[in-house]
């Protein structure tokens, strides 16, 4: 049994009059994330944490923003994809902790759902995904309401 752990960090722009995704689910929100694809930005750093423990490189790698099929793609289609490479390669997931820099709307209204969300496509137990929210104390691009930051970490086992 091969035991690995991976990070993802991701930042995106909010701009007034996008949708907002996280999660896996819109929130109601005056602004949203700026991206090729639906900018979702916690997604995105399960997808690159995901990729990295089993050394498949990023997200950039896989889908890059360059290719116009991912334009505007649903990042839950995304995820769905890194987890086939995964099973290919046997590997399980033991657990996702994961944090949303952002200072509104607030999060934690929308955490139980966007659990269940990605555990549906990830096809794990919602509670062997951590997520947390917190602000910036107003400080830097955060804290001014221009963008979003992610992190999580991840424990994949090889069988």
């Amino acid at each position: 049994m091969k035991i690995r752990v991976g990070f993802g960090y991701d930042v995106h722009q909010l701009r007034e009059g996008l949708p907002f995704w996280l999660g896996g689910i819109q929130l109601p929100h005056t602004h949203g994330a700026l991206g090729h694809s639906d900018a979702d930005v916690l997604i995105h750093v399960i997808c690159d944490a995901l990729l990295g423990a089993a050394n498949l490189r990023d997200i950039g790698f896989h889908f890059p923003d360059t290719d116009p099929q991912y334009k505007g793609i649903d990042s839950k289609r995304l995820l769905a994809e890194v987890m086939g490479l995964l099973r290919e390669r046997n590997y399980t997931i033991a657990n996702i902790d994961s944090t949303i820099c952002l200072e509104a709307p607030k999060v934690n209204p929308h955490i139980a759902e966007m659990q269940r969300v990605l555990a549906g496509v990830m096809g794990i137990p919602a509670d062997d995904i951590s997520i947390k929210a917190t602000t910036t104390e107003k400080l830097g691009f955060v804290g001014r309401k221009e963008g979003v930051a992610a992190y999580a970490t991840v424990l994949i086992i090889q069988s």
